[in-house]
């Protein structure tokens, strides 16, 4: 409608209605990756927090040397046992008065509800990826880094690897030449950057053609490819210091037996409150984490030119 001299109405003392949209606004979450990177064998054994997985390890097999008509010495190898103890949680609880439900005019618990679990993972990530940036082998972490060569430098505190679109696919064979020296199986390796890290990738020299694409959405576990043997994904919950001048990220090189992870949601429900008239939901979750094979994970001390 076309108002006269380009004036719209004035709505001074005009009752103007106020209307509920249908729909909450939508919100983005930083992507999960610890159940990529880990072992979750174990995740169906939980039942609540407190409680423990015994985890039977394989012993190593000795191999002798063998000479015609000799004895032989038989070995009684034992399984050592590891414990994951399910000793870690976070929860979560918040209520809706009735009359504001009301109001509303639609169902606030569902989205709500989601938003919360999205705010679970991201506790979790965050506390778990600051957990294991200590457990890497000795040789799989700062300046002489490697098992055979003790060449490799991944950086150490005082002097960071500082990364350019020059050297960044260098820093990334190197972290792989370090799980090689420890004899880690190529297949299933794990990689797990920054974003101002992937965008240097993309402006380097292997340029998107050499980073082989994934049907994954990279919203749902933030992978974004394959290099040089590992599965490359993209987490801003890695840990993060500063070092001098530098912010320093702790990039990951994994191979997911390294690490076991196991979680679990193990309560949600809805109560009334015995204190107002409103809708309580709450939730909890309890996870444990631990090293298992240190030697199969390797921490790049890396910061941004």
């Amino acid at each position: 409608m076309a108002y006269p001299n380009g004036t719209s109405p004035a709505y001074t003392g005009t009752v103007i209605p106020t209307l509920w949209a249908k729909k909450m606004l939508e919100r983005f979450y930083d992507a999960s990756v610890v159940p990529m990177i880990s072992q979750t064998d174990y995740e169906g054994e939980i039942k609540g927090q407190g409680d423990k997985v015994l985890i039977n390890q394989v012993p190593t097999i000795n191999i002798n040397p063998y000479v015609m008509g000799q004895t032989l010495t038989v070995q009684l190898p034992s399984s050592s046992v590891l414990t994951l103890n399910i000793d870690q949680g976070f929860y979560w609880t918040f209520g809706i008065d009735d009359v504001a439900d009301a109001q509303s005019m639609f169902n606030l618990m569902t989205p709500w509800a989601e938003n919360a679990s999205e705010q679970l993972k991201i506790s979790v990530d965050t506390d778990v990826l600051s957990f294991i940036k200590t457990l890497p082998d000795a040789a799989n972490q700062g300046a002489t880094a490697g098992r055979i060569s003790a060449s490799v430098n991944l950086g150490v505190t005082g002097t960071p690897i500082v990364l350019t679109t020059a050297n960044v696919v260098q820093k990334i064979l190197d972290l792989g030449q370090v799980l090689d020296e420890q004899n880690i199986p190529e297949t299933d390796r794990k990689l797990v950057i920054p974003a101002w890290m992937a965008n240097m990738l993309k402006g380097s020299s292997l340029q998107n053609a050499s980073i082989t694409g994934d049907a994954v959405s990279i919203a749902r576990n933030g992978k974004i490819g394959t290099i040089d043997r590992f599965e490359v994904y993209v987490s801003n919950l890695l840990p993060t210091v500063t070092d001098t001048t530098h912010k320093v990220t702790y990039v990951y090189a994994v191979h997911p037996r390294a690490v076991t992870f196991a979680s679990q949601l193990t309560k949600t429900e809805t109560i009334r409150s015995e204190l107002t008239f409103a809708t309580i939901m709450r939730g909890l979750m309890v996870y444990g984490r631990q090293a298992v094979l240190p030697k199969a994970f390797a921490v790049g001390y890396y910061a941004q030119n």
